[in-house]
């Protein structure tokens, strides 16, 4: 498998993102649902705490690359969820320093929604990964 970043303006790079990502060869390809801030047993976690959610939501991700033989080193995209955008890029670090410790820079989207699947969840990540 070929990675290639596609970046027809370098603003992004600061940020921690690409605008594309090119995935040329053969590879397997992972969908991830949505993580959130839930614990083993369905429970949303750290209401309230957006740093502590975010944190929470990269572990369920991770969780879930690892089930698949991947890590965030992965990861080609990223969709970021938020009921608060304010207040997410105030905490957007907490995604760069796992995305960089990975050595990526995914491309990402980040909408902001009324609402998460529970009460009290700000953030929720989306992710695609190929191996």
């Amino acid at each position: 498998m070929k990675r290639s970043a596609i970046n027809p303006w370098p603003w992004s790079l600061q940020y921690g993102f690409n605008q594309g990502e090119l995935v040329e060869g053969h590879s397997r390809v992972l969908y991830c649902a949505g993580q959130t801030s839930i614990d083993g047993e369905g429970d949303p976690q750290h209401m309230g705490d957006i740093r502590r959610q975010i944190t929470l939501a990269l572990d369920n991700l991770e969780a879930v690359l690892h089930e698949a033989d991947m890590t965030l080193a992965n990861v080609v995209r990223l969709v970021v969820y938020t009921t608060d955008i304010d207040l997410m890029f105030q905490n957007f670090d907490v995604i760069g320093v796992r995305l960089g410790a990975a050595g990526v820079k995914p491309a990402q989207t980040l909408l902001g929604v009324a609402c998460l699947a529970f009460p009290g969840l700000l953030v929720e990540l989306e992710a695609t990964a190929t191996a």
